[in-house]
């Protein structure tokens, strides 16, 4: 049988497909059976999708050939397993398509919103006013949709979850929890509020740890669906954090009072949070942030106890006591200051190692240290 094409970004010379893409000819044709019945068809989600192609061509944006009209299946009448095509992977979220931008091949996030949404509003709004601190994802281009002329296409760059892959030494942690309150500061200093901050509304550009790029829906793997993405140290090659999504986020008017009401949000674990007594909505997402730090960070990991003071102040029962970001982020310089560049380039220590692992990990660590030492002096 013939080879199926697998990638929807051409290379000049394809790299020969490794043997356990391959199917005995039964399960080959089990499979085909499978998808002439309609196992990999394009979901209702994919189709509306499909029906903006057109429209998102002339604009500039290329979606994957598994929404072109006459899109056929690529692995019929060919030997290779379905999931290694890169065509049978399916949208995970009916809101979002990614696109490849025709001027530069970059990958971008096409979003449905509301033309009347706060989310729109405000993500233009933060982009206008841009600078190096600024944290929170950028709108590429605003899209009247074509099959809604209640809603916009919101173009955005393609991120990935912060903590995919994981941190690997203490300085990663460093990085992000400096940059999310560089960024929480400025939304602050802008009167926004997000009022959704949790780990999946912090995401990163992946770019400087894949330069060879990673498929969009199954970030693990390269664009190919074939081959594991792997993903080069962020000690060596910083990445930039993003707050997204602002669709539960309020503007306030200089001067305004910071004042919400409403249990919203994916963590709604903020003590003083309700939906009928008004409060303090810059105070919630410090607490937002410190639960992440404590949860996510601190909780997980032996090494970054100097999160802890930070943390216990951002976490104060009492809203009050909680300082604004501005202080917080000169409160973690102060942190970071006194951190040795040996304790910065230590790899991290799950709390739940045991003795004979740290044993090795230490000798990895210690290995790995001396080589990285080694590639940054001969350059």
């Amino acid at each position: 049988m013939p080879e199926a094409s697998s990638s929807f970004q051409a290379t000049s010379e394809p790299k020969k497909l490794p043997s356990y893409v391959f199917l005995p000819p039964e399960i080959a044709e089990h499979y085909a059976e499978q998808t002439r019945k309609g196992s990999y068809k394009l979901l209702p989600a994919e189709l509306e999708w499909r029906k903006r192609r057109e429209f998102l061509d002339k604009k500039g944006y290329t979606l994957r050939p598994r929404y072109a009209l006459d899109w056929e299946p690529s692995w019929i009448g060919t030997n290779i397993a379905p999931d290694f095509c890169e065509d049978s992977i399916i949208l995970n979220d009916s809101r979002i398509m990614d696109a490849r931008r025709q001027n530069d091949n970059k990958l971008v996030a096409i979003k449905r919103v509301r033309r009347d949404s706060r989310e729109l509003e405000i993500a233009q709004f933060l982009t206008s006013v841009g600078g190096s601190d600024h944290h929170c994802i950028s709108v590429l281009e605003v899209l009247d949709d074509p099959l809604d002329p209640g809603r916009s296409l919101l173009v955005m760059p393609y991120l990935r979850p912060y903590d995919n892959p994981e941190f690997n030494v203490v300085a990663d942690v460093v990085d992000f929890a400096m940059q999310t309150l560089k960024g929480l500061t400025f939304m602050h200093q802008h009167r926004i509020a997000h009022r959704d901050i949790a780990p999946t509304n912090i995401m990163m550009d992946g770019t400087p740890l894949y330069p060879e790029g990673f498929h969009p829906v199954r970030i693990h793997q390269a664009e190919d669906a074939i081959y594991d993405a792997r993903p080069l140290p962020r000690i060596d090659h910083p990445v930039t954090y993003y707050y997204i999504d602002f669709g539960l986020s309020v503007r306030f008017a200089e001067g305004a009072p910071s004042l919400v009401v409403g249990k919203v949000g994916q963590r709604t674990d903020v003590p003083e949070m309700s939906s009928t007594v008004p409060y303090d909505a810059f105070k919630a997402d410090v607490y937002a942030l410190g639960d992440i730090f404590d949860r996510d960070l601190e909780q997980k990991w032996k090494n970054v106890h100097f999160l802890r003071p930070l943390i216990e102040i951002m976490k104060q029962p009492d809203p009050c006591l909680r300082p604004p970001a501005h202080e917080l982020l000169k409160m973690f310089r102060q942190i970071r200051a006194t951190l040795h560049d040996t304790t910065l380039r230590w790899r991290l220590v799950l709390r739940t190692e045991q003795p004979y692992e740290r044993l090795f990990n230490d000798t990895v660590a210690v290995a790995r240290s001396g080589l990285s030492n080694l590639k940054r002096m001969v350059g």
